[in-house]
């Protein structure tokens, strides 16, 4: 058991650190409104883990991902999330200064983005699948409570890293923000990062 959950932590770290639509977010996220309102995101996303090692657990997720229909339509509903949250961003003011620029989000608003983009993202759902039955230490015994310390293990992983991303940003974000026409730009990344990942969510 033990030997499974350090190489679990490890792959884990390293899917963490590698670039990818969750870490890329909380990287905008950090530079736009700093250190604190990056790890409301990590947090956000973190927790939507937690529903998605559930349905992993009690088998619901092996079902949906069987269902080609359902699938697809969890698939475009993601996306269609993004694209609103990308035409949001885009219709936002980003003339005023940094510091009160109209793309800075409260910290809860912020947490409910991240875990609703968490479980919109039917690949999340497929990686999990894929992913933690590899690292099951007994597959005679009971699988649920496996499935649950792995999920919980990957959660802990992935909001370290996560956070130290936050914090690394956000410092820079402190810099940025004695730019003038910051503002603009971190609009311009914010719109392309969720369009991006509405792309990735809808095609293979």
């Amino acid at each position: 058991m033990v030997e499974n959950l350090i190489s679990f932590s490890l792959a884990t770290l390293a899917l963490s650190l590698s670039p990818g639509p969750d870490n890329i977010y909380v990287l905008t996220q950090s530079l736009i409104n700093g250190t604190k309102s990056g790890i409301a995101t990590t947090a956000g996303l973190i927790s939507g883990c937690i529903v998605h090692t559930s349905l992993l657990a009690f088998g619901v997720s092996a079902l949906i991902t069987a269902s080609e229909g359902i699938f697809y339509g969890i698939k475009v509903l993601g996306a269609v999330y993004l694209l609103f949250l990308a035409y949001s961003v885009y219709k936002s003011d980003a003339k005023v200064s940094f510091s009160e620029n109209a793309l800075k989000k409260s910290n809860w608003g912020l947490f409910k983005q991240g875990v609703i983009m968490n479980l919109v993202n039917p690949k999340v759902m497929i990686f999990f699948l894929a992913f933690f039955p590899a690292f099951l230490w007994d597959t005679t015994e009971n699988t649920v409570s496996q499935f649950f310390v792995l999920g919980i293990t990957f959660m802990m992983v992935s909001f370290v890293t996560f956070s130290l991303i936050a914090f690394l940003a956000g410092s820079v974000s402190q810099v940025l923000q004695k730019s003038k026409s910051i503002g603009m730009n971190l609009k311009w990344l914010q719109v392309l990062v969720f369009v991006g990942i509405a792309i990735f969510i809808l095609f293979p």
